[in-house]
């Protein structure tokens, strides 16, 4: 790969909301996507149906950006999908799990990039919730943990390809205290309970590279993510949820990455921001 190319991940919180125009100062997801110029966008929590998608994309489309998505079989609910500048050489839908291959959960897609493949896949994880006495809390608090338990070999497997690979997205985990404001408050809250992050460390371990945090170092943040609810974002009390995890001989080739918050509370077009990273 002689030229660099970005890769953006951003919870979009729902595609209709994100390219609504909010105010004068605030015109919504898509003049962000043109200024920004990422060369794939990994998006989660579509939370539409494909041809709504992409009626709400449509600018972009028109513009030459191509679209891959795959829906939650529950309507309304996450959906995840890949806006990109070139098409897409191969889509892959699901990791293989009769459970969530239908949940709008994983898509992978693989690009060329100066004559070589790179696979980019966008993940939203379940949120989960921490184990209660609540039916509905241990439900959510199952199914994440299902789903740990069968992504796990999937991403061994992408892994033990050697290629060049990327896996972000909503995460729904934060990996350690550097990645969560509050860390203290939230040791028993889904997103940081004990299992969670053993889980990210042990794809740590096996040889996946956090990109974000290995570029920033042993830092507070950046988040990416910020509660409505309060003065979060003013505060900047905020999770990094959003990350990208690279195969090693893709990680060896990452030169930058960023958070792109927005400059006031106002001009945010979801609770996420963008967080791209650069190979080359």
């Amino acid at each position: 790969m002689t030229t660099p190319f970005s890769i953006t991940t951003i919870n979009v919180n729902g595609i209709r909301a994100a390219v609504k125009q909010r105010s004068d100062d605030n015109p919504g997801m898509l003049p962000w996507l043109e200024d920004a110029a990422p060369d794939v966008v990994l998006m989660q929590e579509v939370r539409a149906g494909d041809a709504i998608a992409r009626k709400a994309l449509q600018p972009a489309l028109d513009a030459g950006w191509h679209f891959v998505h795959t829906e939650s079989s529950v309507k309304g609910r996450a959906g995840v999908g890949i806006l990109s500048r070139r098409a897409p050489s191969q889509v892959r839908v699901g990791f293989g799990s009769d459970e969530f291959d239908t949940a709008g959960r994983y898509i992978e897609a693989d690009f060329d990039f100066g004559g070589e493949t790179v696979t980019a896949a966008s993940l939203y994880l379940p949120t989960g919730a921490a184990p209660t006495e609540q039916e509905k809390d241990i439900e959510k608090y199952e199914e994440k943990r299902r789903f740990l338990e069968a992504f796990r070999p999937y991403l061994d497997k992408l892994l033990g390809t050697g290629g060049l690979a990327v896996v972000a997205g909503d995460w729904n985990i934060a990996p350690d205290e550097r990645d969560i404001k509050n860390w203290k408050g939230n040791l028993k809250n889904a997103g940081f309970l004990p299992h969670e992050r053993a889980w990210v460390a042990g794809l740590l371990e096996a040889g996946w590279a956090d990109v974000a945090r290995e570029h920033h170092g042993d830092v507070a943040g950046p988040y990416a993510w910020w509660s409505w609810r309060g003065k979060a974002f003013d505060n900047d009390a905020g999770w990094r949820i959003d990350y990208h995890l690279a195969t090693p001989a893709l990680a060896a080739r990452a030169q930058r990455t960023w958070v792109d918050r927005a400059g006031a509370y106002n001009l945010r077009w979801s609770d996420h921001a963008p967080v791209t990273a650069v190979f080359g």
